[in-house]
């Protein structure tokens, strides 16, 4: 199991920041376009325990990948937690936490994630997922402080 951690300062209020990431219908926009995210059925504007996200992505070569996501915790403008349920990797867990600062809210993830496949998931981990995961949460920061703005 393989583990990211980010973390970003963001200048708006915790209710504010909460809207935007606990609505599916914002996922797109914190995506890279290369990815060709796409959700496949209506989704509420909210998220709540139980909810299921189906969608496709091309993260390689334009190769698209169906992924089903549940949401299985939610704690209203603190924290909620999404599960691959089907999907490219044998297990997937997202926690996103906001925590108040004086300047706003940190922003914090936490993926932990095993990719399929034994010792050739490892080598594909080393060669390229991990750096794919930055590379779309780095693009998730640049949204996001289009969006909200930055400290800097």
């Amino acid at each position: 199991m393989y583990q990211l951690r980010t973390s970003q300062e963001v200048p708006a209020s915790k209710k504010k920041v909460w809207e935007f990431i606990s609505s599916p219908k914002n996922l797109a926009k914190i995506t890279p376009a290369y990815m060709s995210f796409k959700i496949h059925e209506p989704v509420p504007e909210t998220i709540y325990p139980g909810l299921m996200i189906h969608y496709t992505v091309k993260p390689i070569l334009g190769i698209p990948l169906q992924w089903v996501t549940e949401i299985t915790h939610v704690k209203e403008q603190d924290y909620f937690v999404d599960e691959q349920r089907i999907g490219p990797y044998k297990m997937w867990h997202h926690e996103h936490h906001l925590k108040e600062t004086p300047n706003g809210i940190v922003m914090e993830d936490i993926v932990s994630y095993t990719p399929p496949f034994k010792f050739l998931g490892q080598w594909a981990n080393q060669l390229f997922i991990k750096k794919q995961l930055a590379s779309i949460f780095n693009y998730r920061k640049i949204a996001l402080e289009k969006e909200f703005g930055s400290h800097a």
